[in-house]
């Protein structure tokens, strides 16, 4: 076939041409996005705590330990104590916010054993804050307190699901214990 055959042939294709040069260009569908996720409530904790032992000003503001010495916990799908021995391990920063990384371990009332690291921050108006120094009740609506858990629970227990999900919590700090509700995010 010449060359000018082929053109001819090519050029007689006028409904192919049409075809690709005036289609509307689709392209693939974008994957939808996961829906907004879901807070579940997964237990409550009255952790127990002993005074602050401060460490002093460094590098990251104010440090201090709080000795964390018992409590109870229960929820839907779990229930237990809170093992003395554990801390949290706090700074409060330049800007004020409280800062902490709390870890201490939770048996639960069939004798199963979990760490938790619990992150977070607190901070609020001056006052509330100072009232709260005190010791003195304070609405917890007044301040922000949450956390973010991660918990590591034996694989072959009842509760292994605490470790396949991501955990975020409210707080409320009183004189002597720290109240949490810890929210499964689903």
């Amino acid at each position: 076939m010449s060359y000018r055959t082929w053109w001819r042939g090519l050029l007689g294709c006028g409904a192919l041409w049409a075809l690709l040069f005036t289609a509307p260009i689709t392209q693939a569908a974008e994957p939808k996005p996961a829906g907004s996720p879901a807070l579940e409530f997964a237990f409550e904790a009255h952790v127990t705590i002993d005074a602050p032992i401060v460490v002093g000003t460094g590098p990251q503001g104010l440090r201090r330990i709080v000795p964390i010495t018992g409590g109870k916990f229960e929820g839907p799908r779990i229930k237990g104590t809170i093992l003395n021995g554990g801390a949290d391990w706090q700074f409060v920063r330049a800007d004020g916010v409280l800062q902490i990384e709390a870890k201490y371990t939770l048996r639960t009332s069939d004798g199963v054993t979990i760490m938790i690291i619990n992150r977070g921050m607190r901070h609020g108006p001056p006052a509330v804050i100072d009232r709260l120094a005190k010791g003195e009740p304070v609405a917890p609506s007044l301040y922000y307190f949450r956390t973010v858990a991660e918990f590591e629970a034996p694989s072959d227990s009842p509760y292994a699901w605490l470790n396949k999900a991501l955990f975020v919590s409210t707080a409320e700090r009183q004189a002597t214990q720290v109240n949490l509700r810890f929210y499964e995010v689903k």
